[in-house]
């Protein structure tokens, strides 16, 4: 695997870091861009573990981190400056060639679905732990925008999630053609898991992203995404 880092513009907010993902020897039909939770950055563990499983699987990924993480600020920029980053890495390190997937953890996978259901085009998404609402709070469900999805989706999430409980992640899921959903048991909104479940957190991000390869590789026009 080679890591690139890049750092690509933003209309009158300076640059953003991003961290590019090859794999050796081979060229990548599919690349996955990815951005992290509200309190994560381009370093987080799971991306990072992500980006390497990936290339080691043939995949190219890109990891990037928004605004507000790159100038150390604790709050979250707002929703049109996240939109517009993913935009912005998307335009600016895309691919050429090959398909596009895209998604992300919790909030980072939130925008990507909503930039995509406002037309951004893209082949594929996936949501890792989707917040489908703040914890304890039902009636504050981020799902309206979900059936104006028009790609094939992976929600990915923990069946102790407090940001939304198995069933109501089937319903959301539900309201986009074509998902899937994949719970890993035992596992929180962070994917930690208790101790009496005889599984690590790094027990279910190898889950997670051996579903991602293996959901990629089954989607129309893919080819082997897991050969070696």
């Amino acid at each position: 695997m080679t890591d690139e880092t890049i750092y690509f513009p933003l209309p009158d907010r300076g640059s953003v870091t991003a961290i590019r993902s090859l794999p050796e020897g081979r060229e990548p039909d599919c690349l996955f861009v990815y951005a992290p939770g509200a309190g994560s950055n381009v370093h987080d563990p799971f991306g990072s573990r992500l980006s390497r499983d990936l290339a080691a699987r043939g995949l190219a990924c890109v990891r990037f981190q928004f605004p507000y993480m790159e100038s150390r600020r604790s709050r979250s920029d707002p929703p049109g400056i996240l939109e517009d980053t993913w935009r912005k890495a998307l335009e600016t390190l895309g691919p050429s060639t090959g398909r596009l997937a895209v998604g992300g953890r919790s909030m980072g996978g939130r925008i990507a679905s909503q930039v995509v259901a406002q037309g951004t085009k893209v082949d594929a998404l996936a949501l890792f732990a989707y917040p489908l609402h703040p914890p304890g709070r039902g009636d504050q469900m981020r799902d309206t925008h979900l059936p104006a999805i028009g790609v094939p989706t992976l929600f990915c999430s923990g069946t102790r999630d407090a940001f939304g409980t198995p069933d109501e992640l089937r319903a959301a899921s539900a309201k986009v053609p074509g998902s899937g959903l994949h719970l890993l048991e035992g596992a929180d909104h962070g994917f930690a898991t208790l101790k009496s479940s005889g599984m690590t957190g790094e027990d279910v991000w190898e889950e997670a992203i051996s579903v991602l390869v293996e959901w990629l590789d089954g989607l129309p026009g893919s080819g082997s995404a897991s050969a070696s």
